[in-house]
């Protein structure tokens, strides 16, 4: 924890009667992507909006946060020239042309011209839209936007990369080519915080998560390892609800455990034989037999229903 890029210890924030945040504590390490997750209003935003000071924290009990040793709320710039935020909105300026939007940052950063021209070449080559630097913003698609914004986020050569859900509404040939960069950013020694609704991304990406509900932690670890330590790896997903009786009177007692919703039934088991047996007796179209992911951690740890935020 001493040489970790960001602390959050203990830390509350509410909003009138809403605790958004209740007590979460994590820490960072350098050169590792770590991922929020939870549904809508579990307290992922409102997590990075502390880190960059867009909101404060309670002052009772009052926490910790701590980036790169320091407070957003005394050392804002100190944070902010060492790193970059990719938010969920492409906020571009739609009246300039791609160079241009690039250069106003670069000014703002305080990067020398010369450095700068050099600089934003390098990103937009990195990122795949050299060809796009005259362009208008109007032109680019929406999985050129987001490439965009990350280019933004990287000008001033950050050591942390904050990206709000960063590749929602994208299509999954622009999803993986966002991960590929980033994954290559990482290497390069970037540490990389996100939020994503998406636990592929995070099984992808991610060396740690942290799940959220209702501002509160309830799980954290690395993905591949939370699969093992979780959930059992296996899972039988019943698509027609009328095939679970049968589906149980012949699983043998003890071996699986059972998740019903109003529409599917997933029973989940340790031995895959045993759901397999069970499967080939089943016709087929109804049901599907398949290993466990990280959605189901997700979802066993934060429920199935929808509650009153979303």
């Amino acid at each position: 924890m001493a040489d970790a890029v960001i602390v959050f210890d203990k830390v509350h924030k509410s909003y009138r009667d809403v605790k958004a945040v209740d007590g979460i504590s994590f820490d960072v390490a350098p050169s590792t992507c770590f991922g929020l997750l939870g549904r809508n209003g579990a307290g992922k935003s409102t997590i990075m909006r502390l880190l960059y000071r867009k909101a404060e924290r309670d002052p009772t009990p009052r926490g910790t946060i701590s980036v790169f040793g320091f407070d957003p709320e005394r050392d804002e710039l100190e944070i902010k020239c060492r790193s970059g935020v990719v938010p969920q909105d492409d906020n571009l300026d739609e009246e300039l042309n791609v160079r241009q939007n690039l250069g106003v940052f670069a000014r703002l950063y305080g990067i020398p011209a010369k450095r700068a021209e050099s600089r934003i070449a390098e990103l937009l080559e990195f990122m795949e839209l050299r060809e796009k630097a005259n362009a208008s913003i109007r032109e680019l698609s929406g999985g050129m936007k987001r490439r965009l914004v990350i280019v933004r986020a990287l000008l001033n050569e950050p050591r942390l990369l904050i990206l709000d859900e960063p590749t929602t509404g994208l299509d999954p040939q622009v999803r993986h080519t966002i991960w590929d960069k980033l994954r290559q950013l990482k290497r390069g020694g970037l540490t990389i915080m996100l939020t994503t609704h998406y636990m592929e991304e995070a099984f992808q990406l991610c060396d740690d998560v942290l799940i959220i509900e209702n501002g509160k932690a309830v799980v954290r670890g690395n993905p591949k390892l939370l699969l093992g330590s979780h959930i059992e790896p296996y899972v039988l997903e019943l698509t027609d609800v009328k095939l679970a009786p049968q589906v149980l009177a012949r699983l043998p007692a003890g071996t699986a455990r059972i998740e019903p919703s109003d529409e599917s039934v997933r029973v989940y088991a340790a031995d895959y034989a045993v759901l397999k047996a069970v499967a080939d007796e089943l016709p087929p179209g109804d049901h599907h037999l398949r290993p466990s992911t990280l959605e189901d951690v997700f979802l066993k740890a934060t429920g199935r229903r929808l509650d009153a935020r979303q």
